[in-house]
């Protein structure tokens, strides 16, 4: 089996002793299992050791594996300039994962590469290595903001062209816990992260790497989570192999998770197709939710079905209520796909001349032209999950006083510039919040004057 064995491992500068200069006593249960997992990565004496790092190269739809032969790194930001890394690249096993990953279908490879240099993610776990095992090369393997699924199938790939080459790996899934654990901490304090530490170490210690796929992504962004994607790359290369999980260490010291964890493979699991699972859990809810749709969300629904169908919009439908043909009003249409958004585009005031012709162009606009994803596909269509907002009339307001993020959305307006946010989103509990993310979208700086206007909405999901 070419895959010997996978790590989790935290990566803070200050567990570096030349960097940390005492502090890091303060974690010395991570220290400890950091020499740990060194010792065992040397006794496996890997050819090459696959590390994936949420602090390389990253795009919002690409992930980035770093090319060439060599590539250096030190601790300078970090006031430990000598301390010093030069590492080669295994090419020939880059340049596999790279065609595996295409046949997945994953937008994966080497292309786009800005900053050479070895990231801090990296580098923390070779420190560690380095103190036992010196014969290696290495593969480095940026995140992305592309699906999970698809950082799980990279993995997969890893571990099919590993296999094909005969390569002997070992997988490090550098990342840290939620930065969300204690109000003096650098991040302050939010009660999702040490739920998402919980729920993340349960996963350590019983291998159930379908959860690592499940998290709302809501959620993660609320406890201020960092090495996700990145194990769930390594789930990816465990696919369908049985392991034995030993979780070995958890501290939050400084506010911030470092959690260590080995997986040991022990023979083949075929149940567990993880990927798999997933997306019959996740076709299964959308054909579930389908039966609880109200007029507007089926309406979204069948507008979309029809346009990727056929190439055109739907006939209005005969006996939709009153309401959906006698008044008009903005509307917002939200695509989901296994909880990620998959595109959202709406009109702040009417168009058309009836709410059900403003849902049925803005569902397919939604799924075509939403210039952040590629357009919907037909495969896609039975895992996706609609809501539709329908806007009141916005009215001017003075100040953030008038404004309720549970209640109102805000548009903000700044010359041609007009940015607007929904009400009642999840991580958006501030007005200030509410307002500074509108302005971003309209493109409206701090130093610019602009003008708000208050909207409701009703919602139908």
């Amino acid at each position: 089996m070419s895959l010997l064995q996978a790590f989790i491992v935290p990566h803070p500068p200050l567990i570096i002793p030349e960097v940390g200069k005492g502090d890091e006593i303060k974690v010395s249960k991570t220290i400890e299992s950091y020499n740990s997992v060194a010792k065992m990565i040397a006794e496996l004496n890997p050819d090459t050791i696959i590390i994936t790092t949420p602090h390389s190269i990253m795009y919002s739809d690409y992930l980035h594996i770093s090319p060439g032969t060599k590539a250096k790194g030190d601790f300078r930001k970090f006031g430990a300039k000598e301390v010093s890394f030069d590492v080669e690249y295994d090419e020939e096993l880059t340049e596999l994962i790279e065609r595996f990953a295409e046949q997945k279908g994953v937008e994966a490879g080497t292309l786009g590469e800005k900053d050479s240099s070895l990231d801090h993610g990296t580098m923390v776990p070779l420190y560690y290595i380095d103190k036992y095992l010196k014969d290696y090369k290495i593969v480095r393997i940026g995140i992305s903001g592309i699906s999970t699924l698809d950082h799980y199938r990279l993995g997969k790939a890893i571990s099919e062209a590993a296999e094909k080459l005969g390569r002997r790996i070992v997988f490090v899934a550098s990342g840290d816990l939620s930065h969300k654990l204690k109000d003096d901490g650098p991040y302050g304090y939010l009660p999702e992260g040490p739920k998402f530490d919980e729920e993340i170490i349960e996963v350590m210690k019983n291998g159930d790497f379908l959860k690592l796929l499940e998290f709302p992504l809501d959620f993660c962004e609320l406890a201020g989570e960092c090495g996700l994607r990145s194990f769930i790359i390594m789930a990816g290369a465990l696919d369908s192999k049985s392991i034995r999980a030993n979780f070995l260490s958890y501290e939050g010291t400084f506010g911030v998770g470092y959690a260590v964890s080995s997986f040991e493979i022990t023979g083949y699991g075929e149940e567990r197709n993880f990927d798999k699972v997933f997306e019959d859990e996740q076709r299964a809810y959308a054909k579930e939710n389908q039966k609880k749709e109200d007029e507007y969300v089926k309406l979204a629904r069948q507008s979309l079905e029809t346009y990727v169908a056929t190439g055109k919009y739907v006939e209005l439908p005969e006996n939709l209520p009153e309401e959906m043909i006698n008044k008009r009003a903005g509307v917002f249409v939200s695509i989901k796909k296994h909880g990620d958004l998959r595109g959202c585009i709406g009109t702040i005031s009417p168009v058309t001349e009836s709410t059900a012709k403003e849902i049925i162009r803005n569902a397919v606009s939604a799924a075509v032209e939403d210039p952040r994803f590629p357009p919907v596909t037909k495969e896609e269509l039975l895992h996706l999950v609609y809501s539709v907002d329908v806007l009141s009339q916005a009215e001017p307001i003075k100040s953030m006083d008038e404004l309720d993020t549970s209640r109102y959305g805000v548009i903000v307006s700044s010359g041609r510039k007009r940015g607007l946010l929904l009400p009642n989103l999840d991580g958006i509990d501030l007005v200030e919040k509410q307002v500074d993310i509108a302005k971003k979208k309209a493109g409206i700086y701090d130093n610019e004057e602009f003008t708000m206007e208050r909207f409701e909405v009703i919602r139908h999901k």
